[in-house]
Formats: C-alpha cells, structure tokens, sequence
C-alpha cells in the first residue's frame, strides 16, 4: 500500500515549506473580509502562517498577507488575528 501524500504549504512569516496541518490558515472572503480559519475550511482565498505569534508577527511586517491578498489590510484586523492566535496557543 502506497504512503499518502503530505500536503505542503508556505509559511508567509518564516517563508518555509511545511505540512498543512501544522499551519494555520488566513483566508480573505469573497465579501473582502479577513480572519483566522483555525479549521482550514472555510471558503475563500488563503495563505498560511505558523501557528506562532513570531511568525505571525513577521508576515505582517514584511507585508506577506497583503501581497497574498492583493489589498491593503488595517491594523485593527491584524490586532484581531493576533489575539486569535494568541489565544489557541
């Protein structure tokens, strides 16, 4: 029997490759609306980052959300998706 293929996936903070399910997935809605899907279903555009608050940090600084998505985003989203991750840490 033939082992499963593991999904991968970048990581917009720390820019490595890493298995899905170890990622947390941000989506942006079809509405413009951006949050955390903590369970990778959601419908809509995605990018990942780690499921660490550094990482997370990172990617907003280097403005990788906003160039997966193609808009500005506002602090107050951000600060949002952080306490988010924060919290299921």
């Amino acid at each position: 029997m033939q082992a499963r293929k593991v999904p991968m996936r970048m990581c917009t903070g720390c820019r490595e490759m890493k298995p899905k399910k170890e990622l947390v997935r941000v989506v942006k809605t079809n509405t413009g609306e951006i949050f955390l899907d903590l369970t990778g279903k959601k419908s809509g555009r995605g990018a990942y980052v780690c499921r660490n608050v550094e990482c997370f940090k990172k990617a907003r600084k280097q403005k990788g959300f906003e160039r997966a998505f193609s808009c500005a985003i506002p602090d107050e989203v951000y600060q949002k998706m952080e306490e988010e991750m924060q919290a299921s840490e």
